[in-house]
This record gives structure tokens, sequence and C-alpha cells, in this order.
């Protein structure tokens, strides 16, 4: 028997096409966080050719060609995916549209926390990709709107005699390599990025989040109208910094290379020619 889905598909599609004419007021920040990902590919000396971006936005896709890859996007919105220009397909990530071996790199920035099976969307990344393609990844980490989940769980609480989830569950860092090496990904790297939001309007917050497309899909949301004090209850709670609301986001940054016999691989134990005794003697 198969586990309930913790994420509601259709409403994340609704989302991002709602999204979709409002993107550019998050531009900045989703940018800033392609680029911090995308930093990644100065530190090998891999030239690639054909690329997958994934739920980019419109972002990603234009930084690719910019340093001469050629770009095929993917986004669950038909809208959305008509942002990033060149060749775009609204396909499920969950259900990848490609053949084995289509890409030599998988660009995902900020577009795979609404998955409900994200290892078996690792694995299918990972089988898009040719031998020793690369797999660049950002999701939000835990951390990400501590603040914000804990002030609306209090008002909430206060105001209707119990909380209902209203922000996406997210990974531990600890848990993202593993999840990479899960997927049968090689050389799996996961780190993360600290981001600071500085906001002096509060209730901006939720207008961003309504602009990129992050509004609550948890398939057991409270669908009902929530209480109109809720949300200024909620963000009245948000740490402050020179009067203005602080907004943490903890992003995490995962790299893994498709397997291939060309890569390093780890020394069989008991294989040194030196024991460490003698180093140390």
């Amino acid at each position: 028997m198969s586990a309930p889905p913790i994420f509601d598909r259709h409403a994340v599609r609704q989302h991002r096409d709602r999204a979709a004419p409002m993107i550019a007021a998050v531009q900045d920040v989703l940018s800033d966080i392609a680029d911090r990902l995308l930093d990644r590919l100065d530190d090998t000396t891999h030239r690639f050719t054909q690329a997958l971006d994934v739920g980019g936005r419109g972002v990603v896709a234009p930084m690719l060609r910019a340093r001469g890859v050629d770009c095929v996007s993917l986004d669950l919105s038909a809208r959305m995916a008509g942002l990033n220009g060149g060749l775009a397909v609204a396909g499920d990530e969950e259900f990848l549209p490609f053949a084995r071996g289509s890409f030599d790199l998988v660009v995902a920035n900020m577009s795979l926390h609404w998955v409900n099976d994200l290892p078996g969307a690792l694995i299918q990344l990972r089988m898009a990709l040719r031998p020793d393609g690369l797999l660049l990844a950002s999701l939000p980490a835990l951390g990400t709107l501590d603040a914000l989940r804990a002030g609306l769980t209090e008002a909430e609480s206060a105001l209707m005699g119990g909380a209902s989830p209203r922000i996406s569950p997210f990974p531990e860092l600890r848990d993202c390599a593993a999840l990479l090496q899960r997927a049968g990904l090689a050389l799996p790297v996961a780190d993360s990025e600290e981001i600071e939001l500085l906001y002096a309007d509060r209730l901006a917050v939720l207008r961003d989040l309504r602009a990129a497309g992050e509004t609550n899909a948890v398939a057991l949301r409270d669908r009902r109208v929530p209480d109109r004090a809720l949300f200024p209850q909620a963000l009245a709670g948000l740490p402050e910094r020179d009067g203005r609301a602080v907004v943490r986001l903890r992003v995490a940054m995962l790299t893994g290379w498709a397997p291939s016999e060309t890569q390093p691989k780890p020394l069989r134990p008991g294989s040194g020619e030196m024991s460490l005794t003698r180093v140390f003697e």
C-alpha cells in the first residue's frame, strides 16, 4: 500500500500558474540563489553542452545560455514554462518525459521541495543524465521560514484552538547528501547557503511567497478561510533589524554526478602502501 501524498500536486500547478505573471517581483531572490548554485560549474573543468532546467521560473535558462549551454526547460506549470524562452516543456518532475542520457547537466533551482517522492525524482534526474553528467539542485532546508512557521502555529492555536500545516516540511541538510547517494549519484556533496531578506512591510512576505508560487500546497492543509487576524498576528512575531522584519532562508545546495568508469573511486580498504602507525612514529 503506497503512502498518502504529502503535497497536493494539482494545487502546486495552480499556484505556479497563478504566480507566472507576478514572478518578476521575486526574480532578484531567485536569481541570487541560482547564481550561487551555478557558481559550482566554475569548480569543474567539464564543459557542458545540453542542460535540463527543472522549474527555473524564467531565471535559470537564460543564465545557462549565457554560459554557452543549450537548454531545455521543464515546469509543472505551462505558464511558468513559457517564461524560460527557447525549448520548454510542461511536465511533471515526478514523471520525467525524457529518454535516458538526454543531458550532461541538470539544474533544479528551488523546484524539488513540492515533490512527493524526492528520492524517486532524483533517480529520474540521474537517469536523464549521460555518464559523468552533473546534477545541481537547490531546495529549502530545515531552518527556512522557521520564525514564520512558529508564528503561524502560535497565532492559529490562539485564534482557532488548534493549528494546521501551513508551511512545507523541509529536509535536514545532513539528509540531503544521503538522498543523492540513495538515488545512485556519485561524489555527492550537500552544503548550505544562508540568506536573509528584510521587509519594511510585513505583509509583503506573504505577497512574495504568492508571487513565487510558494503558497501552501500541503495535502492536509486546512482549506477553510482563515481568521482575518491570523496572518497579521503571525507576522508580528518575526524578528526585527533596524525596524524591518527579518526572514531567513537556509538553502541546501546539492551536487552529484551520474556514475562513470572515468570518475575517481575510493581506494579498496587495506590497499594503502603505508600504515598510519608508521606516519606517527
